[in-house]
């Protein structure tokens, strides 16, 4: 089996988590400069089996497109012609920051690391992709 990486896209920062190669466990990866995500993921792919990649799809709470949604569009479809060997699948990122933050607290950092955006798009990504997963086994069930 191969990874399955999910992106909390950001028009500074973007949060990166992935899974272990059995698809059971999922970890932040990292937090990447966005100007740089493209090449980024490009080597990442390069050296790990990706199967996958499920982009957060940013909208406001009512449902209707967040002002973010236009550049990953942009970027999923850069992807998808560069890279159409690893699809992505866009996937509901609402709620993911402040589930982000409620996990920070429940897990006793500071006030100081609660502050590190940086930390807090990869725990994004990593709530993103912890759900997919789940919705996916339920869907399978």
């Amino acid at each position: 089996m191969a990874r399955i990486l999910s992106i909390d896209y950001g028009r500074k920062r973007t949060g990166l988590a992935v899974t272990d190669p059995l698809q059971i466990i999922a970890s932040g990866l990292a937090t990447v400069s966005t100007s740089e995500l493209f090449e980024w993921l490009k080597a990442y792919v390069g050296r790990e089996a990706v199967e996958l990649i499920v982009m957060g799809e940013p909208r406001q709470l009512d449902g209707s497109p967040s002002e973010n949604l236009a550049r990953v569009q942009q970027f999923v479809s850069r992807w998808r012609k560069a890279v159409p060997s690893i699809p992505i699948e866009y996937y509901d990122e609402r709620f993911t920051s402040a589930l982000a933050h409620r996990a920070m607290l429940d897990g006793g950092l500071r006030k100081k690391d609660r502050q590190n955006k940086a930390l807090v798009d990869e725990i994004s990504a990593t709530i993103l992709l912890e759900d997919y997963m789940q919705r996916r086994r339920n869907v399978r069930s």
